[in-house]
């Protein structure tokens, strides 16, 4: 075969319907957060606010760690009206909305003004934008089949990177012309794309409609349902342990880059340079290579290959810790974490929707990704200052590739023991012929 036509049908994966539309979908996913995040930082900064009310706005984001507690309501109430497009379809146009006049909102105020009204609003952008995500997630699960689950999780990333990246850079570009009014207003527009991906593909055909009964037994059957369902698969409880321990080594290796970055001297620019843009290079080639390793392997092996990766990639931070400033070295650190995490969030993404039953879509997949990064920032905001005070980088960074390794072995285990194609739900399940 030449090799035009091994890229042709590389590529071919990538430009059916419904990983388009996973792009789309990410696209919209991705600009609520840059609009409560470095963007506001700047804006909020520009105007003079003080450094310790500026990091409080981070509060914001605590939305994205809480959306399964309203998740259910996503999945089981039907809307008036909008419910006749369908229940995903509905909720896609209704969140999107919401989420358009809560950046409006945030638009049209002056945190000089009100700095609470202010924060209120950011907050509202966090909660709609998190309830939007609930959606959108729930849509892309639901319109993908089995086999398209890698592929698809990789558009959706690429799609929520060019979000947040776009919308922070037109709102910064806008901005310094026009003011941060107009700025965010445009930026609003990014929430329009998942909403004409609803209406162009309508609801998903994957959509398990549950029969609903009213009252106290369907608030009981919205909350419980999803989580009974879950516990009651063989493995269950060996699932959500390894849900809960996979990316601790990798969350605490990540969320400390910036500080060994900055004890080893190296400069904002240096910083800029590498670990902003040469980064933001290797997770978009490591995105690709998880769809096309998901589609060539497998789910199951891929998902050990990239815990393996991301488990062996951080201690290429403990080389750098040992050797010190060098520019090189940290392309290469930089490049083989962005990399491997490209990679990991894929095939690990994929696999998160494949654990899903159709008929709680929603609530089930906010759950996982929830648990997914709780411990990892736990532990990382309550001990790595103190662990690397007392250990030194070096040791702390072989602490962290010794830490993904329970998860490792854990999903090996489970590999070897059937569990992994015993605990999918039947979105990771290819229908019987």
């Amino acid at each position: 075969m030449s090799l035009a036509r091994r890229l042709q049908a590389g590529l071919r994966p990538y430009l059916q319907r419904e990983p388009l539309a996973a792009l789309a979908l990410g696209v919209s996913s991705g600009f609520p957060y840059a609009m409560i995040g470095a963007t506001l930082t700047t804006r909020l900064a520009q105007h003079g606010i003080d450094k310790k009310a500026v990091t409080a706005f981070s509060l914001a984001f605590l939305a994205y760690n809480l959306k399964f507690l309203w998740a259910p309501v996503v999945d089981g109430a039907r809307l008036p009206v909008l419910g006749r497009l369908g229940q995903r379809v509905s909720w896609l146009l209704l969140a999107g909305l919401l989420v358009m006049l809560a950046v409006a909102w945030l638009a049209v105020l002056d945190p000089n003004a009100n700095l609470l009204v202010f924060a209120a609003a950011a907050v509202a952008v966090g909660v709609t934008g998190a309830t939007f995500d609930i959606v959108i997630d729930a849509y892309r699960i639901e319109t993908l089949r089995p086999e398209q689950l890698g592929v698809g999780s990789g558009m959706s990333q690429y799609g929520w990177r060019i979000g947040s990246v776009a919308a922070g850079s037109l709102a910064l570009y806008v901005a310094a012309r026009h003011g941060w009014t107009l700025a965010y207003l445009l930026c609003a527009g990014f929430a329009l794309p998942a909403m004409l991906t609803g209406l162009l593909l309508g609801e998903p055909a994957r959509h398990v409609v549950v029969s609903a009964r009213r009252g106290l037994r369907q608030a009981w059957d919205a909350v419980a349902g999803p989580l009974l369902e879950f516990f009651r698969r063989r493995g269950a409880l060996l699932v959500l342990l390894f849900v809960l321990l996979h990316k601790v080594g990798d969350t605490l290796a990540n969320l400390t880059l910036r500080l060994l970055l900055n004890d080893l001297g190296f400069s904002n620019d240096e910083i800029a340079t590498y670990d902003v843009g040469f980064g933001f290079f290797a997770m978009l080639a490591g995105i690709f290579l998880g769809g096309m390793m998901y589609a060539a392997i497998g789910m199951k092996r891929s998902v050990l290959v990239a815990l393996v990766l991301m488990a062996v990639s951080n201690l290429s931070f403990a080389w750098l810790a040992s050797v010190g400033h060098s520019n090189l070295l940290l392309a290469f650190t930089i490049g083989f974490e962005n990399l491997a995490s490209g990679i990991g969030g894929v095939v690990v993404v994929a696999y998160l929707s494949a654990l899903c039953n159709l008929a709680f879509t929603a609530t089930q997949f906010a759950l996982l990704s929830a648990a997914a990064s709780v411990v990892g920032r736990l532990v990382t905001g309550t001990t790595a200052g103190a662990l690397i005070e007392a250990m030194g980088y070096v040791q702390f960074y072989l602490l962290t590739a010794l830490v993904a390794m329970p998860g490792v072995l854990l999903y090996l285990f489970m590999l070897r023991a059937g569990l992994v194609d015993r605990s999918l739900g039947d979105a990771g399940r290819v229908p019987e012929a």
